[in-house]
């Protein structure tokens, strides 16, 4: 399905993750990142909630708001009865985080407000204005890279279930079939295909995951694919092919064969370019079998039948590997 089956283990720089905290938040699954987003607003809140009942308490808010409610009539007739407080209406932790609440989402219920009584008030004021606007700016990004990703336009990118090998030319071809189920175009769309076994050099170093690029050949020619329908893209099984000496009846030997395609380009409705990638194992080749057609005119427009898009017939195709065929055409 084009998901990566390699484990990365033993990082010691786990450091080098929090230097690009942005991505990491965006690679993070949803279940981390609804918990990271909220515990951003809540710890901020807690925090400043507690920074706010501080200067109240420093500044004897909450005493005078004891005495207050204890006796309502002596506070308005005693020496109290001029005292300003740094916040008005915070009588505990509770309204000093309700207040912290209003200071940052901006509710503004009305009931609490700063005063011009003490200086550092309006300084925090100031700060938790801030730093809201930076936690919003991070953690609403974050939500919104996520649900914009490119890689979910991929998910309309399909690709045959097996590829086949088959004449095509009279040359062994390996096929498979790539389609948009969106009418929205993959603007500058290219396709390549890699070959992915475990090589030894001639040294004996061995080498688990080599990579070795084949050339495809497509209706337009080149690696750019122009998307309109469903296309058959294939590879000519030549000397340069590291296919070359593979018949059927080794095919399914090669366990660790994985020829991998890779499509790529930018979603015409976003701008955004997305890749969309899948692979296919030694059981999932089919040797001499040909896609069966999908497109056929209707009322002077082109039809896709993706009912039949994975669908495969048999054809003759000799039982032999492309560099013995092309020994045979040699002798003849």
């Amino acid at each position: 399905n084009g998901a990566c089956n390699v484990a990365h283990k033993n990082i010691r720089e786990q450091g080098r993750f929090l230097q690009d905290v942005f991505t990491t938040l965006v690679d993070l699954k949803w279940p981390h990142t609804l918990l990271i987003f909220t515990m951003s607003f809540l710890c901020s809140w807690l925090l400043f909630g507690m920074v706010w009942w501080l200067i109240a308490f420093a500044h004897g808010d909450l005493d005078h708001s004891t005495r207050l409610q204890r006796d309502p009539a002596e506070g308005a007739a005693g020496p109290a009865a001029g005292f300003v407080p740094c916040v008005t209406s915070i009588h505990s932790f509770t309204s000093a985080f309700l207040f912290s609440i209003e200071v940052q989402v901006t509710i503004g219920f009305g009931g609490r407000m700063v005063t011009e009584e003490c200086p550092a008030a309006i300084l925090v004021l100031i700060v938790q204005n801030i730093v809201g606007l930076v936690i919003n700016a991070i953690m609403l990004g974050c939500i919104f890279m996520k649900t914009s990703q490119a890689h979910r336009r991929a998910e309309t990118l399909i690709f045959s279930k097996h590829a086949v090998i088959a004449l095509r030319e009279g040359r062994l071809c390996f096929m498979l079939r790539v389609g948009d189920l969106r009418k929205s175009m993959i603007i500058s769309a290219t396709i390549r295909m890699q070959v992915v076994k475990k090589t030894a050099s001639l040294e004996g170093e061995v080498v688990p995951l080599n990579q070795i690029d084949i050339q495809m050949e497509n209706p337009v020619g080149g690696n750019s694919i122009f998307l309109v329908s469903p296309l058959i893209i294939y590879h000519v099984i030549d000397k340069n092919s590291p296919l070359y000496d593979i018949s059927p009846m080794n095919l399914h030997h090669h366990e660790d064969l994985e020829i991998i395609v890779i499509l790529e380009g930018v979603v015409e409705t976003t701008g955004i370019t997305t890749q969309a990638r899948t692979s296919y194992l030694a059981d999932e080749i089919l040797w001499g079998q040909r896609f069966v057609p999908i497109v056929a005119e209707e009322d002077g427009r082109y039809s896709v039948d993706y009912s039949k898009f994975g669908n495969t017939v048999k054809v003759p195709t000799p039982s032999c590997t492309a560099r013995q065929l092309e020994e045979d055409k040699s002798i003849m």
